[in-house]
């Protein structure tokens, strides 16, 4: 009999939030974008943003699927795809 809830996928995703200042992200597929301001991945769980101030991207492991975050965090938000992304990500980093 096969386990199913004891098995982890593949694209496992999971945050981790330090005060406002550092954030650990399980799960990325592909860092999209990023400067100070904010920083734009795929996740398994979708596209992820992160906005806020001196961002840094301290570790970026890819083949293990993290990411941690350095700076001050004002938002974390997942976006739907469709024709909303494209303005989005324009005022995101226009």
């Amino acid at each position: 009999m096969k386990d199913d809830y004891n098995t982890m996928p593949l694209s496992a995703h999971r945050l981790e939030l330090t005060g406002r200042e550092r954030l650990t992200v399980s799960g990325v597929e592909d860092v999209e974008r990023f400067d100070e301001t904010g920083i734009v991945m795929s996740t398994g769980a979708g596209m992820l943003v992160v906005t806020g101030e001196n961002l840094h991207i301290g570790k970026l492991s890819l083949d293990g699927g993290e990411l941690h975050v350095d700076g001050r965090i004002d938002s974390i938000s997942y976006e739907d795809g469709g024709a909303e992304r494209g303005g989005f990500f324009q005022r995101l980093f226009g």
